[in-house]
């Protein structure tokens, strides 16, 4: 957990690299005592690479608005109860405080034994925060925690401050998520082996043949809904038994440029995109009239992927491809896919297993996954000095793919706010030929929040 305290805006560029030193570290452990025990991963753990994820918010007007305090003070009151509040979220969140350690099959496990996690405190010479800002970001292994998890984190640390009851409670009960009884054998599930690889099945890594100008870089836009809505209108020819939406249409309209990018350098290639896909809607557990899968912590996803020729991408409309969506897609919204990758994953244990579109996605031509960031609660993030004006992930996965999340804005108007992690050359694509529908983020855009 890093939380930065900033001076005043001085108009200096989005891109200006600025000097953040940190003041301060400390280990937070939970506010309770509790016995160290071992909590094992799923399965649906066990297909995730080792790669951590990231995630910011941005407030504005820290100070209290008394005239005899300073901005200082009133950080120094925040930066409190922002560790107090952690503190006490840990007792319930205990996973977050634990340690990932190889088992003797080589398998990673987590020890739960409030080790803590670090909290620091930085300053920035410039930010691009009026009056005094704060940046309350944090860090967390995608193998304990997909950002369902993590979102149920932040509002309950959020709520901690405040002093309010938690809203719902973290389920870690693993055998969720168990394989079926019944005998398991690797060769079960081709629909499955289309997706998910044995690292042991991996090729040798290729020479790299991306220019030293091309590489994977980070950026941030956001999508006025309007534009989202004229999207979903174009994706929709009435053949879909249900109209594609606002997900799909977007994620068909990326596919598109993303292949524009490579039509004329790869004429023939094959152009893929990933969708995460949460399997808690499908996996439904009632309990006592609830559903288990709702509260649990951990990882329940899949990433179904498709790939086209990148001519029949660029020159199709977009109602075509976003049918190609749709078709991938329904290969893993059911709830046979998701107990099919449980017991994949336990046929090929401990050998681990990756998705394919991770790790050997562009191989053969440009890949990329697009998340859904949608429940992303940007809004209820709110630590008692009022909600934050800007929220994102970042996610740099490590993978040779490239990497997408579209999330609300703090605006709550119906606009998006993209974080793209792609090469240098489909973020320049991007930006010249779909700038209509992609505008970088910008303080403009933060101030036009805080101003409404």
């Amino acid at each position: 957990m890093v939380v930065s305290g900033g001076e005043e805006y001085h108009g200096t560029k989005v891109d200006h690299c600025f000097e953040v030193q940190v003041r301060e570290t400390e280990v937070v452990a939970a506010a309770l005592p509790m016995q160290d025990h071992w909590l094992p991963l799923s399965n649906l753990d066990l297909i995730l690479p080792a790669v951590d994820v990231g995630v910011l918010f941005c407030y504005t007007n820290i100070t209290s608005g008394s005239p005899t305090s300073t901005t200082n003070e009133c950080f120094g009151a925040k930066v409190w109860a922002l560790k107090k509040a952690l503190a006490q979220a840990l007792v319930t969140f205990y996973a977050f405080s634990g340690e990932l350690v190889k088992n003797a099959e080589g398998e990673p496990e987590l020890l739960c034994n409030n080790g803590g996690v670090d909290f620091s405190v930085a300053s920035a010479d410039v930010t691009e925060l009026k009056c005094g800002g704060i940046v309350v970001a944090c860090t967390f292994d995608h193998r304990i925690a997909d950002a369902y998890s993590a979102n149920m984190f932040f509002i309950s640390w959020a709520q901690m401050a405040q002093s309010k009851r938690l809203s719902l409670r973290p389920s870690f009960r693993r055998s969720l998520l168990n394989p079926r009884r019944h005998q398991i054998t690797p060769h079960n599930y081709s629909s499955i082996d289309d997706m998910y690889v044995p690292v042991t099945a991996l090729p040798p890594p290729p020479s790299s043949t991306a220019s030293a100008a091309d590489h994977l870089i980070s950026r941030i836009y956001y999508v006025k809904a309007e534009q989202l809505e004229w999207l979903q209108a174009q994706a929709d020819t009435g053949n879909l038994v249900k109209r594609p939406t606002k997900l799909e249409s977007f994620s068909a309209y990326l596919w598109k440029m993303v292949a524009k990018c490579a039509a004329s350098d790869h004429p023939g290639k094959i152009c893929k995109m990933g969708l995460v896909v949460d399997g808690r809607r499908r996996l439904y557990r009632k309990k006592a009239g609830a559903d288990e899968m709702e509260s649990y912590f951990g990882n329940v996803l899949s990433i179904p992927f498709g790939g086209k020729i990148v001519e029949d991408l660029v020159e199709r409309p977009l109602s075509w491809v976003a049918g190609e969506v749709r078709e991938f897609l329904e290969t893993a919204v059911t709830e046979e896919h998701f107990l099919g990758l449980i017991d994949w994953v336990e046929a090929h244990r401990p050998v681990q297993g990756l998705a394919k579109i991770y790790c050997q996605g562009s191989q053969d031509g440009p890949a990329f996954v697009v998340s859904s960031g949608q429940r992303f609660p940007v809004k209820e993030i709110d630590f008692g000095w009022g909600e934050p004006v800007f929220g994102s992930y970042h996610f740099p996965w490590g993978g040779d793919s490239g990497y997408v999340m579209p999330m609300p804005s703090a605006a709550g108007n119906g606009d998006w706010v993209v974080y793209m992690h792609l090469l240098k050359k489909q973020i320049q694509v991007i930006e010249k030929d779909a700038a209509d529908v992609f505008t970088p983020f910008k303080f403009d855009y933060v101030i036009n929040i805080k101003n409404k």
